[in-house]
């Protein structure tokens, strides 16, 4: 008898751990998230790196390659972790997978470009 290839690699799946599988991580204190993070900054015009360093109270630095500068605050309401800039407000996630921590803030403003996006992994 043979086995639909189809149905194979769902019940191979199905009875899997999902090790490989990035999974959003909870916060309990900004703290979690104080140190040096490098990533990029996603716009309608194209990517840059950037560099973001916070704080232990969720305060914020961050620069881009292009030189753009903003200061900002990480903080938490209602078990979401969100953010307030010099330059719009938000949402931030974190998200492990494989050993790697990655910080993906979201911007909510539609004059900043709600389609924008950050994605920073930690560094220190």
């Amino acid at each position: 008898m043979r086995m639909n290839p189809v149905l194979f690699l769902a019940a191979v799946l199905a009875l899997s751990p999902l090790d490989g599988v990035a999974g959003e991580k909870q916060i309990a204190d900004v703290q979690e998230i104080a140190g040096t993070w490098q990533g990029w900054v996603t716009r309608d015009n194209g990517q840059e790196r950037a560099t973001m360093y916070v704080s232990a109270d969720g305060s914020y630095r961050s620069l881009t390659t292009g030189g753009a500068y903003t200061e900002g605050k990480f903080y938490l309401h209602d078990g979401k972790l969100l953010y307030r800039s010099s330059r719009t407000t938000g949402a931030a996630s974190i998200s492990e997978d494989q050993g790697k921590t990655v910080l993906t803030v979201l911007p909510v403003d539609p004059l900043y470009g709600a389609g924008s996006r950050a994605e920073y992994e930690r560094v220190e």
